[in-house]
This record gives C-alpha cells, structure tokens and sequence, in this order.
C-alpha cells in the first residue's frame, strides 16, 4: 500500500509559534510573567538578644535572628530592592502561657522590633503576624476551653495584638489565625483608636497543611494537642475559598493571602479572578526546605527551580510572594 503523500507545513499555512522564541531578546519581548524583587517579602524570625544568628535545621540558610541581625538583613534586602518584610518572634518558653498573655507586651520583641525598624528605615513596609500560637503554652492560635478554641474570646486578644503593633508603627498587620469575624472585629478596633492608616494583610485561605513543619520547628510553636484543622481550612476545599475571601473583603481587609502558595495555585487564581484585592501568596517553610535538600543531594538545579516555583506562584495571580528565597530570588534577578 502506498504511504499517503503529507502536506508540508507550508502548504497547510499552519502558524509557527517557535518564531516568537528564537532569541532571548524576542523572549524577553513577550515575556507575560514578570517577577520583581519588589514582588517578595522576606520572613525574619527573631529572638530575644544581641549578636544572634541560630541556625535552623530544617530550613537550610535561615536563621533565627536577634535585632541588631535583623536590622543588618533589612539593609541587604534593600539594598537587592526587597522593600517588605514579615516579622515571626521565637518566645521562649519561660514567657508562654496559656493566654498568650506576652503578645500585649508593648516592649515585647515584635513591638521592640516594628519601633527599632521603622526609625531606621521608615522607607521599609513592615507586616508582623497576629495570632497566639507563638506565645501559647499550648500552641494553638486562640485561647482554649475544654480542649476547643474559643472563637469570639480569641478575637478579643488579636485586636488587642494588632493595637499594640499599631501603636508600634507597624504598617500592616497579619492576622493568621483563622478565627470567624476577625478581619473586621480588627479593623474596627484598628480605626476607633486613630490607626486608619494601619492596613491588613489577612490571612483568608490559610490550609491545616503538613507542608508547615520546618516553621514550627523554627518557632517552636507546634501545637500541644491535637491539630488546627477546626480553624484552619481543608486542603480538598476551593470553593471554601471564595466564602472566605467575601467575608474578609467585606470586613476591610487591605490585601488578601493564600497559605501554603505551590500546592495551592488554583486557590490563588480563583482569589485572583473573583477580587480586586491585591492577592499575596506565602511560599512556606516545607516548600522552601524540600527543595532544598535536594539540590543539596544533586538531584535537581535549586536555583532553576527556585525561580520556576516563584514564576509560577506570580503567573496564578499573587501580587506579592512571601519567601525564604526572598534575598537569593533578588540577587539572581539583578543579574538577568
């Protein structure tokens, strides 16, 4: 039987994509996701002290940082164009409770350190986490009844958090517990004491996800009993989403946030499609250390792959990517 004679692909006029990747000039042209240092926000962990620099084992070139450190990374960030960081304090146990009483320290670390930071670089935008789990004996995010976690009670505690970081000068707080009517139960609060200009970055898809352990590890802040899949969201849920992102627009959040970010793209798209917030992602510690321990093993090139992961979170829809690989993402696109 004779072979049928196939058309050139000149004859069939068919449109030839290839030409619009022959050079990295033309590449560059078209290029449809861009990605900034002025897009990351780098976490810090800090911890009571002078000179400190701890290395945590979970997370390979992270640290926990006392403040006079953390002031020296600040300035490094600047300098690769990171204008936002995100502050997380390491307590130690002596100062936990079960109240999580030390969060309305007003000379605690994290006001201490929003105080220290805005006056030596006002130009810096400054996010710090609200919620108890770093301060609980028990390492839940709320207060706790019974072995339950109280919603309402709880919600009563974070804004007094949140004021005291206000009255510190913080210029976003991020509430992360995931407790009902907290975005606008702050907000109020927030706006009766003067601090209009204060905003919130709200935490409205936070996942009960495993990709949270080298954090934990970092803060020490694992819970006591049981898990956090009462308040935090269950990762077969999109549409759950959405519900949560309405209530949060709807109660003033500023800016809206999606935790864990690589697992959760589709999360972070439909935020993305259905709000005119702007969408932050956090790329969390289980993501970050997973890749890199296997550069560290050879297995794959960790810096392509860095770059391909934050790519892909801004290519969903996140304005603003919170990132362990804030500092190495900047300095490799000052060389592009």
């Amino acid at each position: 039987m004779q072979k049928p004679k196939l058309a050139k692909l000149s004859e069939l006029n068919t449109s030839r994509p290839r030409r619009n990747r022959g050079s990295p000039q033309i590449r560059a042209l078209i290029q449809e996701t861009v990605l900034r240092p002025d897009n990351l926000v780098l976490p810090l962990f800090l911890v009571e002290g002078r000179k400190q620099k701890i290395k945590i084992p979970s997370m390979p070139d992270v640290f926990r940082l006392s403040l006079d450190e953390a002031i020296k990374e600040i300035s490094k960030a600047l300098e690769l164009g990171i204008h936002a960081v995100i502050l997380f304090p390491v307590v130690p146990e002596k100062k936990k409770d079960k109240d999580g009483s030390e969060a309305l320290n007003s000379k605690g670390l994290i006001p201490t350190a929003i105080r220290t930071i805005k006056a030596k670089y006002p130009q810096a935008t400054v996010f710090a986490d609200v919620a108890l789990d770093p301060y609980s004996s028990h390492g839940h995010d709320g207060l706790v009844q019974g072995g339950k976690i109280l919603n309402d009670e709880t919600i009563e505690v974070l804004c007094q958090q949140a004021l005291v970081q206000a009255e510190a000068g913080i210029d976003f707080v991020a509430p992360s517990d995931m407790m009902d009517g907290r975005v606008g139960a702050i907000r109020e609060a927030l706006d009766q004491a003067g601090f209009t200009g204060v905003g919130i970055l709200s935490y409205c898809a936070k996942y009960a996800s495993a990709y949270y352990g080298p954090f934990r590890d970092a803060l020490s802040s694992a819970p006591k009993f049981g898990d956090k899949k009462t308040y935090q969201m269950d990762p077969s849920n999109r549409r759950e989403a959405l519900r949560e992102m309405e209530l949060d627009q709807a109660e003033g959040a500023d800016m809206l946030m999606v935790k864990p970010a690589l697992a959760y793209l589709d999360v972070i798209a439909a935020l993305r499609q259905h709000s005119h917030l702007p969408i932050a992602a956090y790329q969390v510690s289980g993501e970050y250390s997973m890749v890199k321990a296997a550069a560290a093993a050879g297995w794959l090139d960790g810096d392509r792959v860095m770059m391909e992961n934050l790519t892909a979170i801004r290519r969903a829809g996140a304005d603003i990517i919170v990132t362990y690989w804030a500092m190495e993402a900047a300095r490799l696109l000052r060389k592009v």
